[in-house]
């Protein structure tokens, strides 16, 4: 893979993660304001969303593994560093839910 499609797929990750980050937050406002419903809709949401990026990752991780050349740029390593924080979030997120449900 060469470097501009390497880059496009970094932007296709940093959108998706973003789009979950922005829906995980929605999430914890909503349960904060104790709809609790629409927080797991949100949730699901951002999960998908999660596997849209996550699946662009192991496409490009299998091609490395069989020996495709990849070019790496900085905007792949944004695009790792967005995924991987959200998903972090996502865990966080969901234990911040579960302590509002349980008015902790």
């Amino acid at each position: 893979m060469n470097k501009e499609e390497v880059t496009m797929i970094g932007f296709e990750i940093v959108a998706y993660a973003g789009e979950a980050r922005s829906k995980l937050l929605d999430a914890l406002r909503e349960a904060q304001n104790g709809n609790y419903s629409r927080a797991e809709e949100l949730v699901e949401e951002a999960n998908t969303s999660l596997v849209a990026a996550h699946k662009s990752q192991t496409n490009m991780l299998a091609k490395e593994a069989q020996g495709e050349n990849i070019e790496l740029g900085f905007i792949m390593v944004h695009g790792q560093d967005h995924l991987m924080t959200t998903i972090l979030l996502k865990d966080i997120i969901n234990h911040l839910i579960e302590m509002y449900r349980r008015g902790a």
